[in-house]
């Protein structure tokens, strides 16, 4: 139990003769308790922050590679981005064999990898002359490349709006050779 002093009014010597006060008290026990459960209910009424994440479609467990063929898709639509590591990154548009653009280097963040995005996303539209059929970007990771690099060419997919992309550890020699040697 909590207490609130005040001074008594006691007398001094020599001077006037005061009554004494008593002490006055103060119970804070139902403030406390009130505290509580306030607390309690705060605690339980807020919505805690949700954990943010990006849907990933990732293809069915079937053993039937009747389903898994190979899917042709216009080449002046789709651009290869190659992660290797060091935070490095390599593009081209096309096919490697003939590449629209040919493979370079680039960085992460609003001056490299998405004003390029943007860039070849508005050429593809232009192309194509329908929104679409926009952007393809395939997005291959290699062995030496670390987490936080796919997860932030994932995020500027989403930023920039890329509508269709896809996760491949396929790597041909020349690609392979490109990523070594850039």
């Amino acid at each position: 139990m909590a207490e609130l002093n005040t001074g008594d009014g006691g007398g001094k010597k020599g001077g006037k003769v005061r009554s004494k006060k008593s002490n006055s008290k103060v119970d804070l026990t139902a403030m406390v308790d009130l505290a509580f459960l306030l607390i309690t209910f705060f605690m339980l009424t807020t919505t805690l922050s949700k954990p943010q994440s990006m849907p990933l479609g990732l293809p069915d467990k079937d053993e039937d590679d009747t389903k898994n063929k190979d899917i042709k898709v216009d080449e002046n639509r789709t651009m290869t981005v190659m992660l290797g590591d060091n935070d490095k990154m390599v593009y081209y548009m096309g096919l490697l064999s003939s590449p629209k653009v040919p493979p370079t280097d680039i960085s992460y963040g609003k001056e490299g990898i998405r004003k390029e995005l943007l860039k070849r996303k508005k050429s593809v539209v232009e192309y194509t002359g329908n929104k679409d059929k926009g952007l393809i970007v395939i997005i291959k990771p290699s062995k030496k490349s670390n987490y936080r690099n796919l997860v932030d060419i994932l995020d500027e997919m989403a930023i920039v709006g890329v509508p269709t992309n896809a996760i491949v550890n396929d790597f041909s020699p020349e690609e392979l050779k490109l990523l070594e040697s850039k």
